[in-house]
C-alpha cells in the first residue's frame, strides 16, 4: 500500500479529526481550533471514515495549472534568451518573449527561471553578482568531478571579468573632464556637512570647492562658479546620477524642491557635457580625493579654529591653493582647453534657478514663503490678470525675475505691514522708487529655449536614452 504523506496543513486536519473520531470529542472544539464551521467538521469526519488518511490531500495536488506554460515552451523561452538574447534585461525579454509568442510572462517568472540555471541579468546589481559568485564557489568545493569544477571556475572568472573596473588613463587636457561629488563628514566637531568637490582629471587640480548643509543644487552652483571665474568653461563634468545632474520625470516643468533640471540647463546653456554614472570606481579620482579631504581638511580647519560652515567656506579658499600646490601636476606640462571664462553678467544669468508660478488673486506670486509682486525697470507694478502663468528666475546674484511671454520684471517683496504711516508719522516722506536693472532676456531665460531643452530631455527619458 502506497505511504500517504500529508502536508502540514492537511496533517494538521488529519490529527484533529482522528483525535476527535477516536475519543468520540467537542466539535465545537474542533470547529475553533481549525477555525472552520461544524458543517465542515462534519464533512471531514464523514472523509475520514470513508477514505481515511488520504482523504485530507488536497484535490489539486499534482494537476497542472490551466495557465501553466508546458515544459518545452519554458525550455524553447530559455535556450532563446541564451542564445539570441543574453545581453537583453529581463523586463525587456518578457516584452519581446510577448511579442513573438503571444505569452505573457513576468520579467520575475523569467529571472526565477533563468536564476536556476545560474544565469542572471545583465543589468543585476552587483550584491547579485557577488552572491551568484559565492554560491558557484561552494558548489566547486563540494563537487568531486573535474570538469564540473572548471565548468564553474570558469562561470566565476567570466563574473569576475564582468565586476571588473580597470584602471583608466588620465584625459590628455586639463578642463577636458571635470569629477564632481559631495562628501558627507563630520568636518568639525558635532557638525555634519556636505562637501561639494570638483577635480580636473587630467591634473589632479581640485578646481572648486564648497560646503552646505545637504547635498544641494545650490552647492554645486557654488562649485561651478568657481570653475568659471578661475578657469573657464570645461568640456564635460563627470559626475554620479544624483537628480541634480540627471533629468527625471515629474509633473511640474519646475520643482521647488528637487530642482533636478536647472544644474543641466546650465551646463547645456554654456556648453559643458555631463556623464553620469553609478559606479563609484568609474570616477575614482574624485572619490580618492573624498577620503584625503576626509583625512585632512578637518584637523586643517581646527588648527585654523573654525567653528561654522561660513568660516569653512572662507578657509577653503586658501586651503585650495596650498593643497593644489601640493599635491596637483604642474600645469606647464597640460595644455588646458577650458573655454574663455564668461562675464560676470553671464554667469549670474545662467547659474539661475527657475520655477514655475501662476498669479494669484493679489496679483502677486508666492516664494519661498514670502509673497512678491511684479514692477518693471522704472519701478511701476505690474498688475497681471489672476492665474496668469509665468517662471520666476532666481539669479545667482539671489536678485528675483519674473518672465512672463518673454518679458522680464524685477519682483518687490509684499511686506506683512507697512513700515510707515502716511497719517500718523509726521516725519513720513514719500519715497519715489527707485530704477532697478533688468538684465535682457538673452538665452538662458527665454521661455521658447527652456521648453524647448526640457522637452528634449523628457522625451529621452521616456525612450530610455
Amino acid at each position: 500500500m502506497r505511504k500517504v504523506e500529508l502536508r502540514m496543513n492537511e496533517l494538521e486536519k488529519y490529527e484533529v479529526i482522528k483525535k476527535l473520531v477516536d475519543t468520540n470529542g467537542n466539535k465545537h472544539r474542533a470547529a475553533i481550533k481549525l477555525n472552520v464551521t461544524i458543517r465542515t467538521i462534519n464533512r471531514l469526519i464523514k472523509k475520514y471514515k470513508e477514505e481515511g488518511k488520504a482523504g485530507f490531500i488536497h484535490g489539486n495536488r499534482g494537476r497542472v495549472p490551466s495557465s501553466a506554460i508546458s515544459l518545452h515552451i519554458k525550455k524553447q523561452i530559455i535556450e532563446d534568451y541564451v542564445n539570441n538574447f543574453s545581453d537583453t534585461n529581463f523586463k525587456h525579454f518578457s516584452e519581446i518573449v510577448y511579442e513573438d509568442y503571444h505569452i505573457t510572462i513576468s520579467d520575475t517568472t523569467i529571472n526565477n527561471w533563468l536564476r536556476e540555471l545560474d544565469i542572471i541579468s545583465p543589468k543585476a546589481r552587483k550584491k547579485t553578482k557577488r552572491n551568484l559568485k559565492n554560491k558557484l564557489k561552494e558548489r566547486a568545493r563540494q563537487t568531486n568531478s573535474k570538469k564540473i569544477r572548471n565548468e564553474l571556475l570558469e562561470s566565476i572568472d567570466t563574473l569576475d571579468r564582468d565586476m571588473a573596473h580597470p584602471r583608466r588613463p588620465r584625459c590628455k587636457y586639463m578642463g577636458e573632464m571635470i569629477q564632481m561629488d559631495a562628501s558627507q563628514f563630520y568636518w568639525i566637531k558635532d557638525e555634519q556637512w556636505y562637501l561639494h568637490l570638483a577635480i580636473d582629471d587630467a591634473t589632479s587640480t581640485v578646481v572648486g570647492a564648497y560646503f552646505d548643509y545637504q547635498e544641494t543644487l545650490n552647492g554645486y552652483y557654488q562649485v561651478f562658479y568657481q570653475i568659471l571665474t578661475h578657469y573657464g568653461i570645461p568640456a564635460m563634468f563627470y559626475t554620479d546620477k544624483r537628480t541634480v545632474f540627471e533629468y527625471k520625470r515629474k509633473n511640474t516643468l519646475f520643482d521647488d524642491e528637487d530642482t533636478y533640471t536647472q544644474f543641466s540647463y546650465a551646463c547645456h546653456t554654456l556648453g559643458v557635457d555631463i556623464k553620469t554614472t553609478s559606479v563609484p570606481q568609474a570616477k575614482g579620482r574624485i572619490e580618492r580625493l573624498n577620503q584625503t579631504f576626509q583625512s585632512r581638511l578637518p584637523v586643517e580647519l581646527r588648527r585654523a579654529h573654525v567653528s561654522n560652515i561660513d568660516e569653512a567656506n572662507e578657509f577653503l579658499k586658501s586651503y585650495l591653493k596650498k593643497f593644489n600646490d601640493q599635491f596637483a601636476l604642474q600645469l606647464n606640462i597640460t595644455k588646458s582647453v577650458f573655454e574663455t571664462q564668461p562675464s560676470k553678467e553671464k554667469i549670474n544669468t545662467t547659474l539661475s534657478i527657475m520655477n514655475t508660478r501662476v498669479i494669484d488673486n493679489g496679483h502677486g506670486i508666492r516664494y519661498k514663503n514670502k509673497y512678491y509682486i511684479p514692477i518693471t525697470e522704472k519701478g511701476i507694478k505690474v498688475f497681471m490678470k489672476n492665474r496668469t502663468s509665468c517662471i520666476v528666475i532666481e539669479a545667482f546674484d539671489g536678485n528675483l525675475y519674473l518672465n512672463h511671454l518673454d518679458v522680464l520684471y524685477n519682483l518687490e517683496e509684499v511686506a506683512n505691514k507697512e513700515e510707515y504711516s502716511k497719517q500718523f508719522d509726521p516725519d513720513y516722506k514719500e519715497i519715489k522708487p527707485k530704477k532697478k536693472y533688468i538684465p535682457p532676456l538673452d538665452h538662458p531665460w527665454r521661455t521658447d529655449n527652456i521648453l524647448q531643452y526640457f522637452g528634449s530631455q523628457k522625451h529621452r527619458q521616456q525612450i530610455g536614452a
